[in-house]
């Protein structure tokens, strides 16, 4: 039997999951299982070449349809049910082969927010597709909660990172803190967009939402670098959850009530299609 990643990986998003219809659970978790498949080549205990060369091997074998892999098998089924890009995928790949270095460090607001876009905001994408989410605000949107994701994981991880000679931002409470605050720009720009996705799966991405940005929120509670440190891993415990769960229901029924404009948000994404064609993958 495969192993189901979401649940193992993903306790925040598979805790969001069970509002989710069956169907679309199960799609959403293939999406993810073959992601993390990418992601894990870059995080295993071998050497760089090998993780380099395993990439492109299992990038050769995916995009010449090798269905011997089922991970393989149920990404192109869902590629074509949903109608998504491959250039998305490329993105994703892209951005698990930039951390095959021996030393990663990411100079610029530009070249974070590039980053954050190809290992999650594709992923955002993508999962927006599976949902049938059509209007491209709210497919822009779907990547903005990618990006206020992998932002919320980078504040976390970065001592961990720091052991991998992952550089993201600096090893500073307030560079950290700063990310946060960078993430809530994308956790709000993202929000009224989210009524454009059907009803029966609005509530579990509501609750992701608010899951995720409230381990940020645990962050911020951390007086300084020395207890962030000591903190270990931080998440949200189920108590926290069924809070956020709850809250989300507000969000839920505030939706119906806001009135509808234009997607918007800072120059966010013309610094990424300063690299990235992002309307080419709409």
């Amino acid at each position: 039997m495969s192993q189901n990643y979401l649940s193992i990986y993903a306790k925040s998003f598979n805790w969001a999951g069970f509002f989710l219809p069956r169907v679309k659970y199960s799609n959403c978790s293939a999406l993810y299982d073959f992601c993390r498949t990418v992601d894990n080549i870059a995080d295993d205990n071998n050497n760089l070449d090998i993780k380099r060369k395993n990439l492109l091997i299992f990038k050769k074998r995916f995009f010449e349809k090798d269905f011997n892999s089922s991970k393989i098998k149920k990404m192109w089924r869902i590629i074509d049910e949903f109608s998504i890009s491959t250039k998305i995928i490329d993105d994703l790949f892209d951005g698990v082969e930039s951390d095959l270095k021996d030393k990663v460090q990411l100079n610029s607001r530009k070249d974070l927010l590039i980053y954050s876009y190809r290992v999650a905001g594709t992923v955002g994408l993508m999962m927006a597709k599976i949902l049938k989410v059509k209007s491209e605000e709210a497919l822009k949107a779907a990547i903005d909660l990618g990006i206020a994701m992998q932002l919320t994981n980078i504040a976390r991880d970065v001592i961990e990172d720091e052991k991998l000679n992952r550089k993201y931002i600096d090893c500073d409470f307030e560079k950290i803190k700063d990310t946060l605050k960078l993430a809530d720009l994308f956790y709000n720009s993202c929000f009224k967009s989210i009524r454009e996705i059907p009803i029966s799966s609005r509530f579990a991405i509501l609750v992701a939402r608010r899951v995720y940005r409230q381990i940020g929120n645990e962050i911020k509670k951390k007086r300084d670098l020395d207890e962030y440190k000591n903190s270990g891993k931080i998440f949200v415990t189920n108590f926290g959850k069924v809070k956020q769960t709850l809250l989300s229901v507000y969000d839920f029924i505030l939706l119906f009530f806001l009135k509808s404009t234009a997607y918007k948000i800072n120059l966010s994404h013309d610094e990424i299609k300063k690299e990235i064609k992002l309307n080419e993958r709409f």
